[in-house]
């Protein structure tokens, strides 16, 4: 026989008997020393921004023929949300801003030309692999070493076309580590880490804001390596129903709470989650209530990475010997 579908008032009493659960013994947060509920000094962070966009036979940019997005657009946006989610942490600036009219130059010497480009584009055809662009040679030819060390700048942000051959994200410099990318090696004659950040125009704030997040995790994993997956913060703050069923608390960038699959962030399915408790960070101690998309804005890519950042704990004191404001390991890899 069919089953019939509960009732709202049936879904009404299992998600109050959800919430009226208590915390697992195993998720209360450790205690925290010097703890607190203020907010730390903003910081500002200079930006090399990087806008590749070469110019085509008709004499427009590359963007423009193409209809893709405006860089300064998407980038004042980016610069906006990060401000707003890290609660005004992270102030970022552009300090210097470099338009490149050329096809960069690939790890192995190919170089696009603007026909070549818009042939493979139009007939969808396969692009140049390998795919890798030469990291070292950009870095070089734009000094960015010597404006880090100078402290013109902190780190480098990059737009460009699909199929540029960036990675999302990769940190260069001395002790440089994996940032959703092998650390670029060469670069340990600069006075400190620094990221080299890559976006694509033809998507939108949201997918920027996902490779932002893919950095934020790559860091924090960091910042976490030495703590008992147990007794990780990190951890805990990654997790999601699928692999922890009754569990969830926020998930990863890829993952809400009740996501099944990678970039599920639409699905109305219920789970329990302890997602709010981090809200009141360090007290952890609330009970899970049942959420669905409609807690990160039902499936929007900006919505939802807009939430999972602002759940990151943003203010003053530590916890296990770990600062409270994770943000400031996020924007500065040399407190890592």
């Amino acid at each position: 026989m069919k089953q019939k579908r509960p009732t709202n008032r049936l879904w009404s009493a299992l998600r109050g008997l959800w919430n009226r659960r208590t915390s697992a013994a195993g998720d209360r947060a450790p205690a925290t020393r010097q703890a607190g509920g203020d907010l730390p000094q903003p910081v500002t962070r200079r930006v090399s921004l990087l806008i590749i966009d070469p110019l085509v036979p008709n004499g427009q940019r590359l963007s423009r023929a193409l209809g893709w997005h405006d860089s300064e657009r998407l980038i004042a946006a980016l610069i906006d949300d990060l401000r707003e989610v890290s609660h005004g942490y992270a102030n970022y600036a552009v300090a210097e801003r470099i338009i490149s009219d050329a096809f960069p130059i690939k790890a192995d010497g190919f170089q696009y030309t603007a026909n070549d480009y818009l042939t493979r584009w139009h007939a969808r055809a396969p692009f140049y692999q390998p795919d890798a662009v030469d990291y070292r040679g950009i870095v070089e030819q734009f000094d960015f070493i010597q404006k880090i060390n100078a402290g013109v700048i902190d780190e480098v942000w990059a737009i460009c076309f699909p199929w540029g051959g960036f990675y999302e994200s990769r940190m260069a410099g001395p002790g440089a580590y994996f940032c959703n990318a092998p650390p670029l090696q060469g670069t340990d004659h600069s006075g400190r880490r620094f990221v080299i950040m890559c976006f694509n125009y033809e998507r939108g704030v949201g997918e920027m804001l996902e490779s932002y997040g893919h950095r934020a995790e790559s860091i924090m994993e960091r910042v976490f390596a030495g703590v008992p997956p147990e007794r990780s913060l990190w951890r805990r703050y990654t997790r999601y129903n699928a692999v922890a069923p009754g569990h969830a608390e926020v998930g990863n960038i890829h993952f809400a709470p009740n996501s099944t699959r990678d970039y599920e962030w639409g699905s109305p399915r219920f789970v329990p989650s302890r997602c709010r408790n981090w809200e009141r960070f360090p007290d952890l101690s609330g009970e899970p209530v049942m959420v669905n998309a409609g807690e990160w804005g039902g499936g929007d890519i900006r919505a939802h990475h807009r939430w999972w950042f602002s759940l990151l704990p943003h203010i003053g004191g530590e916890t296990g010997g770990i600062a409270n404001n994770w943000w400031q390991y996020i924007v500065n890899p040399d407190l890592t």
